[in-house]
């Protein structure tokens, strides 16, 4: 897509007879600006520099590609172009090869997948900026949260989501968010694969019934009340058609990394606009999915580009009413995943959305128009203008003053040094600039490799069937018409196994009657290892951390094998 060596774009007037077109020719403040932007490698083309209320084509503002993996802010008021923004950049990561996630709010961002219509704007706009516009669409893959919408269905396992995630998407206070990494932490180690919230019901159930109330005593208990609340969201939580975004097949995030055979990198849209009434859960989901990916990918240090950027739209609802323990580890989360090669944009409103401890990790800033009408937005501005470094410009006016499609930048050098506050009039996406119609919409959706995997519903037997496990297979609690309990975890992790025993496999005469009197010693002593305590205490824990290698960290989510 960049054309920045290239002849200006369509509809470009060409220059008058010995006019000067290279940056001297530039004024002196615009020209050391440009200086900032000349970056020898890789970049992408955002526009041109404004000056004076004057565009200058021939001083482009760029972003290394080195350096998108040092996160950024893209901010505005509603319709100052954020979303058109995230399409420009999107699209020049795909066709640099760059795997690409958008968090579609408005459900808008399908376009993507299909060309660009020309019209007058797009013509005058490319004209601007000397862009060489072209109508391309990029290699798209379409997602949604439990297949609410348009999308291949991405769901979480209650595992692996973990109980910090989950405490702020049930509401619970810090008290509750303790009991509720208490009952992971026992399900964990007992072997108990809580998958949907029926499994997670059925442990809280059983922890505070009489036969499981003691098993969390010796670690602090599981107070009734506590429990009661617990029980009470996920049954709230479940009524409001949550239980679809939780349970099997476990969407990878390993898809997120993929690239298109002709070596373009897939964008991945997670189409959100079906569960914006529940803004908590998407924003709760999205850092989920970062949160996995920290988890998998190995350090990769300073690359050449990024393995991915990921796009969070709407992040101020992450950060609304967050807890001091949530907000510190999305704060880990971001400074330490670029060390993966993943960037982490942020999408919002003012910069004030942001908490100041992320929004200090947050190298590369697209700042779009903001409003002033009221005390309250005036006091965003003047903060908004202290975020920015020092420039020739008079930031309050100009950031009242941009238009649609125009922005306030500054970025990273290949240094790693800011470059210098950059009004610009960006550039046109050339991808269509709207959603596409629904039924080209479903048919990429059928078509997708991922249909296939991720559609079914899938219900194994997990906890909630193991605790409710009859004896003599009758019903869920009954047998013979009686309720029984259910089998509590060690009983079941006891059970022996109905393979068949060495004997059966070999037979009777299986081993050698020469060497019978040494087997047999041996065997005594190997039973008497097997049979001990510490050994099946030992082999149970082992086999649970190689089955399912529960290990929580940062958000408390599970780290998986792939």
């Amino acid at each position: 897509m960049s054309d920045r060596n290239s002849t200006p774009g369509t509809g470009a007037a060409p220059p008058a007879p010995g006019t000067r077109t290279g940056a001297p020719a530039l004024p002196r403040e615009a020209l050391e600006i440009a200086a900032g932007y000349a970056f020898p490698g890789p970049a992408l083309d955002l526009g041109a520099l404004l000056w004076d209320g004057t565009c200058l084509p021939d001083a482009q503002i760029r972003v290394p590609l080195s350096m998108l993996n040092r996160h950024g802010l893209v901010a505005g008021a509603t319709g100052t172009g954020k979303t058109k923004t995230l399409q420009l950049i999107a699209e020049q990561l795909s066709a640099q090869g760059v795997p690409v996630f958008l968090a579609d709010v408005k459900g808008d961002l399908s376009g993507i997948a299909a060309p660009g219509q020309q019209n007058d704007k797009v013509r005058s706009r490319a004209a601007e900026v000397h862009q060489r516009w072209t109508g391309t669409g990029f290699p798209a893959e379409f997602l949604a949260l439990g297949g609410i919408g348009h999308g291949v269905p991405v769901r979480a396992t209650i595992t692996s989501f973990g109980p910090v995630l989950l405490s702020k998407v049930l509401q619970l206070n810090r008290t509750q968010e303790q009991s509720l990494g208490l009952i992971f932490h026992y399900a964990d180690t007992k072997g108990l694969e809580l998958v949907d919230l029926k499994d997670l019901r059925a442990v809280v159930a059983f922890l505070t019934s009489e036969e499981g109330r003691t098993e969390l005593k010796n670690i602090g208990g599981l107070s009734t009340a506590t429990a009661g609340v617990i029980l009470r969201s996920l049954t709230a939580f479940e009524a409001e058609g949550m239980g679809d975004f939780f349970g099997e097949p476990e969407f990878d995030t390993a898809e997120l990394l993929r690239t298109a055979p002709d070596g373009r990198g897939l964008v991945s849209v997670l189409e959100l606009s079906a569960v914006q009434d529940r803004p908590r859960l998407f924003s709760t989901f999205l850092m989920w999915l970062l949160a996995d990916l920290f988890h998998d990918l190995p350090e990769v240090g300073d690359a050449d580009r990024p393995k991915l950027v990921f796009f969070f739209d709407e992040a101020h609802l992450l950060f609304d009413e967050a807890s001091k323990a949530f907000l510190e580890a999305i704060t880990r989360t971001v400074r330490l995943i670029r060390s993966k090669g993943v960037g982490v944009f942020f999408v919002t409103q003012t910069p004030k959305d942001v908490p100041a401890e992320v929004l200090g990790q947050l190298g590369n800033r697209v700042q779009h128009a903001l409003r002033a009408f009221t005390p309250d937005d005036q006091k965003a501005l003047g903060a908004t203008v202290k975020t920015f470094p020092d420039s020739p410009y008079d930031l309050e006016e100009l950031l009242t003053g941009l238009g649609t499609g125009e922005a306030v930048v500054t970025v990273l050098s290949e240094k790693g040094a800011p470059t210098p506050v950059a009004a610009t009039r960006l550039r046109a996406p050339e991808s269509l600039m709207g959603p596409i119609a629904a039924e080209e919409l479903d048919r990429a959706v059928t078509a997708s490799a991922l249909h296939e995997r991720y559609a079914q519903a899938v219900d194994r037997e997990s906890a909630y069937e193991r605790l409710q496990e009859p004896r003599g297979g009758k019903g869920p609690d009954e047998t013979n018409g009686e309720r029984r309990p259910g089998k509590g975890p060690d009983e079941i992790a006891g059970e022996p196994r109905r393979g068949k025993g060495p004997d059966e496999i070999t037979g009777a005469g299986g081993r050698g009657t020469s060497s019978r009197g040494k087997a047999e010693k041996d065997e005594s002593v190997v039973e008497q290892v097997v049979g001990s305590g510490m050994f099946k205490s030992l082999a149970r824990s082992v086999g649970t951390q190689i089955g399912r290698e529960i290990t929580r960290s940062l958000f408390g989510t599970a780290r998986r094998r792939r």
